[in-house]
């Protein structure tokens, strides 16, 4: 069945649009209250980052939670692989998180967990729409859930991050600057490295609800650029508002992306890597890099859910997405930028390298990604002009190059992407493409 409300990273919007309005928000809490009650759950944990109407949205959601029967515990603001984890550990029926992730501080979303600390399946999804095109039905004032804050919710999380770092050594004489995005990792990542050792300078530490994501974090690394360079630091580590991406900057001030991440996890791998997953998205350079080292690459559609769903197919360890989405199975279940980022460290402390130097076996194409804002349906596998216009290009690129034209699971964009060996070829192939886009589209 189509889903009407989830996209691919649960349920977003701007806030006070869709679904994304406190009135929406406590119908879905009563409805996801319902639906955990009927397979006879009882308790949820809730999570936020820290844009403003997490506020408004956390107290909606326990209001419908509460009048389905349901307890609800607080866990306030925290990165969504926290609440992954805490959901499991503390043994809750469900995980709600309250972020939308990446998006500007005018966005917001809910994404969701089983009590197994995994994104909730598509039937459980469309169980949870079904009751929510129902009347709310508050059940007998008796029966009402009742809710309480979780205080050491960041203390919990700091250990487990912790007890992820297996190296020989800590990492004592590293000095690394994060950027924690104005969001959600801010109180939590500086202890995590702190604690191991590394001398750690912090930017984007100072959320005020409407600065999440705003000029730092993983979507805009410029200011852990500069701030790496300006501190001589060796590396530097940025989250997105959630916490469940990362990205990296060398000592040089170049960037280190979720391809590359993923390729240096097959690095220092105890047993042989049989595969990893990537996505359609993933660099060719990294399928490259793999091949030569006998290692497979496969390639799922764009979203975290499906890496993860093809790396429990196949019993792997390491998934990602080039935006920063990284997966260490025999680590966590679900995407975490902190856990992501301390795996790597510990491949630089284990061989005594550079982020630099042990980059360099993965060499990435040129790659260019615009996105195109459109505000209305479309369709473009029906669209024959840019199908032409696709097959063109790809004839022009050959064997060494590719593109990928696709819809934004989370925005109103078209997502145009185009790599190749020669940059210039691929920068005038992608605003060919784009301006077909436009042209169709717009």
């Amino acid at each position: 069945m189509q889903k009407k409300y989830f996209g691919t990273d649960g349920i977003r919007n701007r806030v006070g649009q869709g679904m994304i309005r406190p009135d929406q928000i406590l119908k879905l809490g009563w409805a996801v209250g319902k639906v955990l009650k009927e397979r006879g759950g009882q308790r949820v944990m809730i999570g936020k980052d820290t844009r403003i109407s997490g506020y408004m949205f956390e107290s909606a959601l326990e209001a419908g939670l509460i009048s389905a029967g349901v307890d609800v515990m607080l866990l306030g603001p925290m990165p969504t692989p926290a609440i992954a984890y805490l959901t499991q550990t503390l043994h809750a029926d469900c995980g709600i998180v309250i972020s939308a992730s990446h998006n500007p501080h005018h966005d917001n979303g809910i994404k969701f967990f089983s009590g197994q600390g995994t994104k909730i399946a598509d039937e459980m999804e469309l169980a949870i729409e079904a009751a929510f095109e129902q009347d709310i039905d508050v059940v007998a004032s008796e029966k009402l859930g009742k809710a309480r804050r979780i205080d050491d919710a960041a203390g919990r999380y700091i250990e487990f991050c912790k007890s992820t770092y297996q190296a020989q050594r800590k990492l004592d004489g590293l000095k690394i600057v994060l950027d924690c995005a104005n969001g959600a990792t801010y109180h939590v990542a500086p202890s995590v490295f702190t604690e191991l050792g590394a001398e750690v300078a912090v930017i984007g530490d100072k959320p005020n609800g409407i600065n999440i994501n705003l000029g730092c974090g993983a979507t805009s690394l410029d200011a852990l650029k500069e701030a790496v360079l300006s501190h001589q630091a060796d590396l530097g580590i940025a989250f997105d508002g959630d916490g469940d991406r990362v990205m990296m900057v060398d000592h040089r001030g170049e960037v280190i992306d979720g391809d590359e991440i993923l390729f240096i996890l097959t690095l220092d791998c105890q047993s042989p890597v049989e595969g990893v997953v990537g996505t359609l998205m993933s660099n060719l350079g990294l399928e490259n890099a793999l091949n030569e080292r006998g290692i497979a690459l496969h390639r799922t559609a764009v979203g975290d859910r499906y890496v993860m769903e093809a790396l429990v197919e196949r019993d792997w360890l390491f998934g990602a997405e080039a935006s920063g989405h990284v997966l260490c199975m025999h680590k966590t279940t679900t995407g975490d930028g902190i856990v992501a980022a301390l795996q790597v460290l510990a491949i630089l402390v284990s061989q005594e390298k550079s982020l630099h130097e042990i980059k360099q076996g993965m060499q990435k194409y040129p790659h260019v990604l615009k996105n195109v804002r459109i505000e209305n349906k479309f369709n473009l596998d029906l669209n024959a002009p840019l199908q032409q216009t696709i097959a063109e290009v790809q004839d022009v690129l050959g064997s060494e190059g590719r593109v990928l034209i696709r819809a934004s699971g989370t925005e109103p964009l078209i997502r145009v992407m185009v790599e190749g060996k020669d940059f210039a070829l691929v920068e005038r192939c992608a605003e060919r493409l784009v301006s077909v886009v436009q042209a169709e589209f717009s």
